[in-house]
């Protein structure tokens, strides 16, 4: 890979946003959030498609719904 090639590579990896998916995709009781991620039906459905900061803001808010919902296994 040529230098630039690398430069490019290294500046799109701080874009890579995980997703918070744990494979236990079940809608908790009321509908509102994943007991597994804690994302909304919209937030999981637009994952692939939302940019860096709105995924770290779907993020920043997940603590929050953790702590709400009176799970603390994770």
């Amino acid at each position: 890979m040529s230098t630039a090639a690398n430069r490019r590579s290294a500046e799109g990896s701080a874009d890579i946003v995980p997703s918070p998916c744990i494979s236990v995709c079940t809608m908790d009781p009321a509908g509102a959030v994943c007991i597994g991620c804690f994302r909304t039906l919209d937030e999981i459905a637009l994952w692939s498609v939302l940019d860096a900061a709105a995924k770290r803001a779907v993020l920043a808010a997940l603590p929050a719904r953790r702590a709400g919902s009176g799970s603390h296994d994770r």
